[in-house]
This record gives structure tokens, C-alpha cells and sequence, in this order.
């Protein structure tokens, strides 16, 4: 009737960062060490201080769903409820997101390729849409391996794999570099910011 209709139609409730503060104990161990590795393959595990809030679910939510594909992470999202993602989610990107970046390289320096990427990503790296990650500062082996995980189908996500399809291993390499120096950079969650209450 009407009241599920209503019920439906509800915004969703804000998220809670002292919960998702409580929640997000695992993470610490590798999100909150800076410039731990993955291993098998090696790449850097990613910043996520200052990340999109909005993004961080919508990764959460393909981990859990295996439309990307990594074993711990599965792991962890599969346990998940919408709710807990979003209270983790605005615990870990903290009470700032990044809004804007600078690049110091003049825009006939950049690289091609990156024309592609500022449809959604911005020219400098800030996600121009809630679910569009800011990429600015990121690791740069991270970005790279994401690009090749999207040509590969590692992830699988449509518009990605489409927008990367005809980029080159050199492609790849310049576009990560590139977005990997935009400041100010994401960074990675404070240790002790999993040890004290969260503001």
C-alpha cells in the first residue's frame, strides 16, 4: 500500500561514523599502514582518507557481489549490510573529503590518455559525481593495477572497461603517474584514528 510505497521512498538514514568506527577493526591492518602491500599480486593497498564516502559502498558493494575480484575483501564485504557499509564507508573516507586538487603540470604536459579519464574522474583527480572516486594522490602502482584489472576483467564494471579497453600498457603507466602527484593527495587512514572514538 501507500506505506510501503512511502517506506520504499525514504531516504536512506545518515550514516553513523562511531558505529562504522566499531565496525571497521579489521580494516586497520591494512588500511591504516601506510604504503602496505597486497600480495600475490604486489600492488599498494589504496588510500581511502578522503575518499568519496558514496564510492567506498559502491566498491564495498562489488567485492561483496564479485564484480571485482579479491579474496579478503570478499571476505569481509560478504558479511555486510548496506547500513554497515555506509557507517565504515564515512568512518574511513573522515570528515573531509577531498573537494578539489591542483596539478602542477602545465595542460600541455598532460597525458592524452587522461582526456578520457576527466569525464568522470576531473582533470585533476576529484570524482565529478558522489560515486565517482577521487583518484588524485592515489598510489600510483594501485591505479595501475585497477586499469589493467579493468581491461582484464578483474573488475568488471561496464563503463570502465569500455572507457580502458584501448589504452596501452604505456597508456596505463603515464595516466597513473599522472593522477598519483595531484595534491592534495587521499591518504591513508590515521592508525590511531581505529584506537579513539571517532569525531
Amino acid at each position: 500500500g501507500l506505506a510501503s510505497i512511502a517506506q520504499a521512498q525514504s531516504p536512506a538514514p545518515a550514516a553513523d561514523a562511531k558505529r562504522g568506527h566499531a565496525l571497521a577493526y579489521t580494516c586497520n591492518g591494512c588500511h591504516a599502514i601506510p604504503n602496505y602491500k597486497n600480495v600475490y599480486p604486489t600492488y599498494s593497498v589504496p588510500k581511502l582518507r578522503g575518499q568519496k564516502p558514496e564510492y567506498l559502498v559502491a566498491a564495498l558493494k562489488a567485492y561483496k557481489s564479485g564484480e571485482r575480484s579479491h579474496g579478503t575483501m570478499h571476505s569481509q564485504a560478504v558479511t555486510m549490510t548496506e547500513e554497515d557499509m555506509r557507517d565504515v564507508a564515512v568512518f574511513l573516507a573522515g570528515p573531509k573529503p577531498l573537494t578539489e586538487m591542483k596539478s602542477d603540470v602545465p595542460p600541455d604536459k598532460r597525458p592524452k590518455a587522461t582526456e578520457i579519464c576527466k569525464a568522470c574522474h576531473g582533470t585533476n583527480g576529484v570524482g565529478l559525481l558522489a560515486d565517482q572516486p577521487n583518484i588524485g594522490g592515489q598510489h600510483e602502482d594501485y591505479l595501475e593495477r585497477a586499469l589493467h584489472d579493468y581491461q582484464r576483467g578483474g573488475r568488471k564494471n561496464v563503463i570502465m572497461a569500455g572507457m580502458v579497453q584501448a589504452l596501452t600498457a604505456e597508456d596505463i603507466k603515464l595516466v597513473a603517474e599522472y593522477y598519483s602527484k595531484q595534491k592534495p593527495a587521499l591518504e591513508t587512514v590515521p592508525n590511531k584514528a581505529f584506537f579513539f572514538s571517532a569525531n
